[in-house]
């Protein structure tokens, strides 16, 4: 393909990565020059709530949104639009069940709870999944802006994936958290100045917003009301709003790149007010880069390119857009990719920074403490870090060649989060929400969870996705129509029609569900085994307890509705006359502040 970069687009692209370097490169000799892993990774804990909000949805909002949801729309309809709805469902339980939680422990890892509710095996295994899924998603976040180079600047995929990865393994490993967090905002500026530029330029050429939705509605594009209970149907107001809620809440609540985000602030306040300012910030990417899908339909609603076979592959549409519709306006490829570009620098640099953190948190001091019998010194464990967002940005690099072969990015995007995100939320939530739950419960059920999970999301065969129709009854505008230009395996997909019913049922589910599913038996599994091992008296060490006599529940480690109903039960216990030494039998309703270590004051609960 063609480019239709010209110099004004590079002019753009090249300023972008500038102003995205230079703000890397400026933290990285200021300050504390990212010394010590508290400026490095949680940026001294003093960001204001408007860099973390736009962090936080830039963090997994990127390059995947703008070109998978306007896919989405594209060819299958605007009935995605409503997961938003899912998102202010989610934020409160987020804010107020979830968050409390990791402020009390002021952990530099999520996972560092876990060792503290279950043991350090637990801690591990969430780790190790955490990063199978975080290594995953950045292979397709470099994959995707990838599409979009090779579309508007013609440069194979190959050279993308290797300039984009390597940009972002550089930018990532000199940048601490600060310069992250800044570098997001700049770059949400970005994404939506190029969402507005396909919007705007199309509503143009339409002549206004109007013909755009009426083509939208002829053309069969227009569903919200869709509440048909058939898991097997792939988007559904239930599958939407209850999966979503789930892909949402293993994202935002327990995630360890966002958490991490939310603890860049100075207190749990602030950290809530982001979590809610980045609502709305979310829902209008979302909504604007569903209707920028609308826009390129009404563009291409007489000649699909992929029937027409100018694209190999549907993600790579709205570029091809950008390459019809405004590369003679010089600067507006350029606007739009870099916007693609920075969404993508914004997704992978948070990823690498939370990643190096993981390392250095679950595995790095741990081994070095075994080693050499005392803690690593905070001055020396910036320079590993460093190291290891380098590496791991040369894995992101590896597995973005793999990505190509996963499908649509948007629709595998999602699924990885589901299938991965779903079991660890429920170990977390096995943790926050039970006293019975113990170590050798919660691994069995993550372990058997992540197994069911992955299984389903990935198993095969799977019935190809149903789209809604193309037309190319009039391609006289883009060089005309070419029934031997029709993508091979689009003509193979056409030969080999069978019936759904032909495919095992479970692969047949909506990949919204995956996320419910690994989070269903994670939970129920780990809770079956960590009641059946404690009939048997194999439980294993109960770490909710403050003392040997196992009477007083440490609070810190629950959710506050729990901790909250434990000090209640405590206090009604006590004026009735209850002798909090003679109640080594109720040891769940037994509850003091984890401050102390003596008889609890009424007062204090």
């Amino acid at each position: 393909m063609a480019s239709s970069f010209g110099v004004w687009d590079y002019v753009v692209f090249i300023a972008m990565l500038m102003v995205s370097a230079g703000i890397g490169v400026y933290y990285r000799f200021s300050g504390g020059k990212q010394k010590t892993t508290t400026e490095y990774l949680l940026a001294d804990r003093n960001m204001s709530i408007w860099p973390v909000s736009f962090s936080l949805m830039a963090s997994f909002m990127s390059a995947i949104t703008l070109l998978g949801v306007s896919n989405e729309n594209y060819q299958f309809g605007t009935q995605f639009v409503s997961i938003n709805l899912s998102y202010g469902l989610a934020t409160p339980i987020a804010a107020y069940l979830f968050l409390p939680v990791f402020f009390r422990l002021q952990a530099c890892s999520a996972y560092e709870y876990l060792e503290k509710r279950f043991g350090k095996k637990t801690r591990l295994a969430a780790s190790l999944a955490y990063t199978l899924q975080m290594i995953l998603y950045m292979g397709i976040a470099v994959y995707a802006p990838a599409l979009a180079l090779q579309a508007v600047t013609g440069l194979d995929q190959a050279y993308s994936i290797l300039a984009i990865g390597g940009i972002c393994t550089f930018y990532s490993t000199i940048g601490g958290m600060k310069a992250v967090l800044f570098t997001d905002v700049f770059q949400s500026v970005l994404m939506f100045a190029a969402i507005y530029a396909v919007i705007i330029c199309a509503a143009v050429k339409a002549g206004g917003l109007g013909p755009i939705w009426d083509a939208a509605s002829e053309g069969g594009r227009l569903e919200i009301w869709n509440f048909d209970p058939d898991p097997t149907t792939r988007h559904t107001w239930w599958s939407l709003t209850i999966g979503g809620m789930f892909t949402y809440l293993s994202l935002y609540a327990v995630n360890q790149t966002q958490v991490q985000r939310l603890k860049t602030v100075k207190d749990l306040k602030s950290a809530q007010k982001a979590l809610w300012l980045n609502w709305p910030i979310l829902s209008l990417l979302s909504l604007s880069t569903s209707f920028s899908g609308l826009a390129i339909y009404y563009f291409y609603r007489t000649c699909d390119p992929l029937r027409q076979g100018r694209i190999n592959v549907r993600d790579q549409t709205m570029p091809l857009f950008v390459v019809d519709a405004m590369g003679d306006l010089p600067g507006l490829p350029g606007l739009f990719v870099s916007g693609i570009f920075s969404a993508s620098l914004s997704t992978v640099s948070a990823a690498l920074n939370s990643l190096a953190a993981v390392t250095l948190e679950d595995y790095l001091k741990p081994l070095y403490q075994k080693w050499k019998n005392k803690p690593l010194p905070d001055m020396q464990s910036s320079f590993p870090s460093k190291v290891m967002a380098f590496l791991y940005g040369l894995i992101c690099i590896a597995v973005a060649f793999v990505a190509q072969k996963m499908g649509g990015v948007l629709q595998a995007s999602l699924t990885i989060f589901g299938v991965v995100g779903g079991p660890l939320f429920a170990l977390f939530s096995l943790g926050m929400f039970t006293t019975r739950a113990n170590q050798r419960g919660a691994i069995t059920g993550l372990l058997t969870g992540l197994a069911v999970a992955l299984w389903i999301g990935f198993g095969q065969p799977r019935p190809p996705l149903k789209t809604l129709d193309f037309s190319v009854d009039d391609c006289s505008e883009f060089g005309g129509f070419n029934q031997t230009s029709v993508p091979l395996a689009m003509a193979q997909r056409a030969a080999d029609v069978r019936p759904d019913s032909d495919y095992f049922y479970l692969y047949r589910l909506s990949y919204m569900w995956f996320s419910v599913l690994g989070y269903l038996v994670t939970f129920l599994v780990g809770y079956g085994t960590s009641l059946l091992l404690r009939w048997r008296g194999a439980a294993g060490t109960e770490r909710i307890y403050l003392d040997e006599q196992r009477i007083y529940l440490n609070t810190d480690l629950f959710s506050p509705p729990v901790a909250r109903a434990m000090k209640q039960r405590l206090a009604r216990f006590i004026e009735n006359g209850g002798d909090i030494d003679a109640t080594r039998q109720h040891t769940n309703s037994v509850v003091i502040p984890s401050t102390t270590m003596a008889k609890p004051d009424v007062n204090s609960l």
